[in-house]
């Protein structure tokens, strides 16, 4: 090339692979449009931060869908579903403290597979939070009229508490919950950390009072045909309950507002999945020793706990106590994924792929705050008129994608920068993130045919979104960002 002369422009296929340098994707950590965000979360914030994400999404509202897939053997489903996390969890650690940014597996996807992946990524990631916060939103529903109907005898109409197709008009108490995490995280990220912490302590202890009171109605005949579905029914109810490990991702979200990244979100990945897997474990056990597993299919799946502790103990009053911290321990879920969304997009839009819009920081609480309505509305109108059943399917092949993409990227960034710091390092390499793909992939081959088209049909918007808009706007097409000492020159 001549000197004065343009450089020559990538080749098609060559612009669609094109990767983010990690140390560019480091150094724009934290900056938005207007402001930056704070560092202001700690290892046990970050640690309850995924705990908060993912305890109860599965517990309180998909139980009662895997038991009659699998019967007692939903334990195992439990298991079989923490070791595909963890094969996950343990590259997203890697990736977490080499690249401590907002995007999570976005961000890992662009500087490790490049841009088309990244985006296809992101867009699956986007499904997979705005989904999960719409049914939780909708199971948060479910135990509020529980509680109303143990506390006072009576429940919202079902014209306004269900969405069309099972038996109403609009989820109102699912559009309130939104509404209400909305408000929390727009006040600031320390003042939402520190509101989800305690609702997760309040979590666990609900959580543990339902296994204390179950076990009491231990009833060893329940367990006797344990595996009556055999390893198929596990395996479905695996992928159903796959469901309820999503979110343990949630502190890579949190790259740019953690005061020690590097050491702190792996940590915190790893630990909050230890604490859920043992609290699922424990929960399922109790909860199928107590009632037969046939018992679930007609029990109702979104209040399935609340029907177990009422066959245990024949009184309304457990029921009601689980409920209520439900009640409020669900709305943790709603808050920590809805923070995640709002990051994720963030990243996307700093680099150019979505509207710049979603990048743009408060002076004042230095947080997202135009794109934290939109998200909220997004979710809302999901919550309000789409049954959960659905929700759950599409949420969990999204996410085995994304999580499926982390495993790859280890492998690649290993293999690209060797020598690039890490303050974990994924143990068993490479044996550990290619047994992540693996059970990935074999957790979404057994979703249903449904699953797949709504995927489909996803993916393919998501593409025609990046190039109508996204491939146009990019920043990493435009090069490198110019030193603002250099201007003019």
């Amino acid at each position: 090339m001549t000197a004065g002369t343009a450089p020559e422009a990538p080749s098609f296929a060559r612009s669609l692979l094109r990767t983010k340098p990690v140390d560019r994707i480091v150094a724009e950590g934290g900056q938005g449009e207007g402001g930056e965000l704070k560092r202001t979360m700690s290892l046990l914030q970050l640690t309850f931060f995924s705990v908060g994400a993912t305890l109860g999404t599965g517990i309180f509202v998909v139980l009662g869908e895997a038991v009659p897939l699998a019967g007692p053997a939903v334990v195992l489903s439990f298991v079989l579903a923490a070791v595909t996390a963890l094969f996950s969890a343990l590259s997203y650690a890697e990736l977490a403290g080499t690249i401590p940014v907002s995007g999570s597996s976005y961000s890992y996807s662009y500087a490790t597979l490049g841009e088309l992946v990244a985006w296809v990524c992101g867009w699956c990631l986007l499904l997979e939070y705005a989904v999960s916060v719409s049914a939780v939103a909708v199971g948060w529903g479910s135990y509020l009229n529980a509680f109303f109907d143990a506390a006072f005898g009576f429940t919202i109409p079902d014209a306004v508490s269900g969405p069309p197709g099972e038996g109403g008009l609009v989820n109102i108490p699912a559009v309130v919950v939104v509404v209400l995490a909305t408000l929390l995280l727009l006040r600031g990220t320390s003042e939402s950390a520190t509101a989800n912490t305690v609702m997760v302590f309040l979590k666990i202890g609900v959580l543990l009072f339902f296994c204390a009171v179950a076990f009491t109605a231990f009833e060893s005949g329940n367990l006797s045909a344990f595996t009556p579905m055999g390893w198929a029914g596990i395996s479905a109810a695996g992928g159903k309950v796959f469901f309820s490990y999503i979110g343990f991702d949630a502190a890579s979200t949190a790259g740019e507002e953690a005061r020690n990244p590097r050491r702190d979100l792996p940590l915190a990945i790893v630990l909050s999945l230890l604490i859920v897997t043992v609290l699922y474990v424990l929960v399922g056990l109790a909860a199928v020793a107590a009632m037969h597993w046939e018992r679930f299919e007609v029990s109702g799946a979104e209040a399935s706990l609340a029907e177990v502790l009422d066959v245990a103990t024949g009184k309304s009053w457990p029921s009601m106590v689980l409920a209520l911290g439900a009640v409020i321990a669900i709305a943790s879920v709603v808050l920590t994924v809805m923070y995640g969304q709002t990051r994720i997009l963030f990243a996307m839009s700093r680099d150019g792929l979505v509207p710049d819009v979603f990048q743009k920081v408060s002076p004042a609480r230095r947080v997202p705050v135009a794109n934290t309505l939109i998200v909220a509305v997004f979710i809302g109108v999901l919550a309000a008129v789409v049954p959960l059943g659905r929700l759950v399917d599409a949420t969990s092949i999204g996410t085995l994608f994304a999580f499926a993409l982390v495993s790859v990227g280890v492998i690649v960034l290993r293999r690209t920068q060797p020598d690039l710091p890490r303050s974990f390092r994924t143990p068993l390499f490479p044996v550990t993130p290619l047994l992540g793909v693996g059970f990935c992939v074999y957790l979404m081959v057994g979703l249903g045919g449904v699953t797949w088209t709504v995927f489909a049909l996803w993916t393919a918007v998501g593409l025609a979104a990046y190039f109508l808009y996204g491939r146009r706007h990019s920043r990493l097409a435009a090069g490198p960002p110019r030193d603002p000492a250099r201007k003019g020159l």
